[in-house]
């Protein structure tokens, strides 16, 4: 790896919006660790890559195990010398069912993974670039709209995304002594598998059924990029990247 070359971590690489950032960064010369519970998938985001997946290292992971995360970490120590910048992506949902019928066993494997999960990442993140020279380095969190408005049915997910907004002002804050920066990208409707069900509609607060438009999920892995870009001295808090005709902002 060159001198030159800045190292990544990237979770739930194996798909969506993970996948995309970490092809991103790659084609942006990034050295990039690839984190997933799914090795096949792993390994076909490095196949993707192309040539510039030799600077890619895919490492299984269940990023709501601690033991799991710190290996992960350790392994892109060892493999890239240092750690320049972490993509908290991973996340999962549970049944969109009324709150009260959400079995409390859903409840807790949303949280474990969506917030936990984070918060064991930035750790490790945080005990790794306060120790590598030069110190400090950059802090992504995969937020949502959710973080700030929710859908129907959604209680733990959206409770785990209106945390990571905390999550993300705590550790902008603790790592600003070691030169940390953390900020946050809220997306709404990028177009992955997991958004594909909305062309053909999708429940809305009023209780109808309805269509909703997405965007292309380049356009979220080009906003990382720029909030990667900038120096430690430069932060972007909070950005939010949506398709312009959702229905997000308004009434009903």
């Amino acid at each position: 790896m060159s001198p030159n070359t800045k190292s990544a971590i990237v979770t739930g690489a194996g798909s969506g919006i993970g996948r995309a950032v970490a092809l991103a960064f790659l084609r942006e010369d990034y050295a990039v660790a690839l984190a997933g519970r799914r090795s096949e998938a792993l390994q076909e985001t490095v196949a993707q890559a192309g040539a510039a997946g030799a600077r890619a290292l895919a490492v299984p992971t269940d990023i709501a195990d601690p033991a799991s995360v710190r290996a992960l970490f350790q392994k892109a120590k060892e493999a890239f010398g240092r750690l320049d910048l972490l993509f908290n992506n991973a996340g999962t949902g549970a049944p969109a069912v009324p709150l009260e019928e959400l079995s409390i066993e859903k409840w807790r494997r949303v949280i474990d993974v969506n917030l936990t999960g984070t918060f064991i990442c930035i750790q490790e993140a945080f005990r790794l670039m306060k120790s590598q020279v030069p110190m400090g380095g950059r802090i992504i969190n995969n937020g949502s709209i959710s973080a700030h408005a929710p859908r129907p049915n959604s209680s733990p997910y959206t409770a785990t995304k209106h945390a990571i907004t905390g999550l993300t002002k705590s550790a902008a804050l603790d790592g600003r002594k070691y030169d940390i920066a953390c900020g946050q990208i809220d997306i709404g409707n990028a177009g992955t598998e997991m958004t594909a069900r909305m062309k053909d509609g999708v429940a809305q607060a009023d209780g109808s059924i309805a269509p909703e438009p997405t965007i292309d999920v380049e356009q979220v892995a080009r906003a990382v990029l720029y909030m990667a870009s900038l120096p430690l001295d430069a932060n972007v808090l909070f950005m939010t990247v949506m398709a312009t005709k959702m229905p997000f902002v308004g009434r009903g």
